[in-house]
């Protein structure tokens, strides 16, 4: 398969395909980031799906000088925000969608964390502040580099280093509560 530059270059040049490719290879990863965003699995999908909604009508430019996927979790990180600034001033929840919710996180322990350690992992890291949650999770989960986590949160490359080395910390102080080691 081809790379998501390329997908995304063909479909720019008019191949269907090309953007049929960039969903197969980069949908999950991008619905389980955003779910980081939204913490509703639901909603996670359905701001991914705008996401390559905005792909095909806006059709932004990508320069080529991070990786198509760095590019495309900055696309949906602006569109997630986006969504959470609507949702401000909506603070009303229903017990169906309060039940909704506490399925959806539910069945993404189930599918995504198979083992009890990282159930464990996942919970502590919940508890954590969302920009060190957002970063340990592009840096280990998405196995993204420094630089493409510095240009998806807006921040300057040491910063992120920094937010990451507190983040370590801060997740071993919660595993720790935990009794795990």
């Amino acid at each position: 398969m081809a790379n998501g530059a390329s997908s995304y270059r063909r479909f720019l040049d008019g191949d269907d395909n090309g953007f049929a490719e960039i969903i197969d290879e980069y949908y999950d990863g991008l619905v389980l980031y955003l779910n980081e965003y939204v913490r509703n699995l639901g909603t996670a999908e359905e701001l991914a799906e705008d996401t390559f909604v905005k792909l095909v009508t806006k059709k932004p430019k990508f320069s080529g000088k991070s990786s198509f996927k760095t590019f495309l979790y900055a696309v949906g990180r602006n569109v997630a925000l986006d969504f959470l600034r609507r949702e401000k001033n909506r603070r009303t929840v229903s017990i169906d969608n309060l039940t909704e919710t506490l399925s959806d996180d539910k069945e993404l322990e189930e599918n995504f964390l198979h083992e009890e350690r990282k159930i464990i992992l996942h919970r502590s890291m919940q508890s954590m502040k969302t920009e060190y949650r957002q970063a340990l999770w592009l840096a280990y989960f998405e196995d993204l580099s420094t630089p493409e986590i510095a240009r998806i949160m807006k921040k300057s490359v040491s910063s992120v280093e920094h937010l990451i080395r507190r983040a370590k910390l801060t997740l071993k102080s919660e595993i720790e509560k935990e009794d795990l080691i």
